[in-house]
């Protein structure tokens, strides 16, 4: 009885602990979309998510270590936000929900939600090897996603169009929030949906909601 006593205690110590891992990494995947890797702090996320800074080491070897963890959940948000869209869609509509959703101005609006290509690129180069792989390995996922929900999947040069239609999605949201003039901001989306939208389709509402 003793030992069965001792490992239910050692299990609920092992899921608290968890559920706090993922409480900070939660926290700082939303910290590092809204104010970039270099504005993320240790001690300002463990705030947040209601820990002292003392208890950062018994989760994490090193900020790096969080950073890419918190990359990594923000990738796969993403990712499954656009999944989620296109699934939704119909059939024959699927792509143009993905691109309406992802270039929309509430996905403009909300970094802190988004893709975080788009947040963080421009910073992603001087951080640390396992935080670029994995923001590597969430390129190379997007770039698949992209091409296999593009009209020409199966194609040949689908996969170089898929890169050529991330960059364009990517830059012009970057752009987008990077303006403080609203009307510039709307052209830029609006005009990366004019070219990437099949001839006739980019003047359709726009979804609410951000990818």
């Amino acid at each position: 009885m003793m030992i069965v006593m001792r490992n239910d205690n050692s299990n609920t110590r092992a899921a608290a602990k968890q559920a706090t891992h993922e409480r900070i990494v939660s926290v700082a995947a939303r910290a590092i979309r809204r104010s970039g890797y270099g504005g993320t702090g240790v001690a300002d996320i463990m705030k947040e998510a209601g820990l002292t800074h003392g208890a950062f080491y018994v989760h994490f070897a090193s900020r790096e270590a969080m950073l890419a963890e918190a990359a990594s959940l923000a990738c796969t948000e993403s990712a499954a936000v656009v999944a989620d869209v296109a699934a939704q869609a119909a059939p024959d509509q699927s792509w143009e929900a993905v691109l309406r959703t992802y270039l929309s101005q509430a996905h403009v609006a909300h970094a802190e939600l988004g893709c975080p290509l788009a947040a963080l690129g421009s910073e992603t180069a001087r951080q640390a090897p396992e935080v670029r792989r994995v923001t590597t390995q969430h390129i190379k996922g997007m770039v698949d996603l992209i091409a296999r929900q593009s009209p020409d999947w199966g194609q040949a040069g689908a996969h170089e169009r898929a890169m050529v239609t991330l960059s364009t999605m990517v830059g012009s949201l970057l752009l987008a929030r990077a303006v403080d003039d609203p009307a510039l901001s709307d052209s830029l989306r609006e005009a990366a949906l004019q070219q990437l939208l099949p001839a006739g389709r980019a003047t359709n509402p726009e979804p609410e909601s951000g990818a």
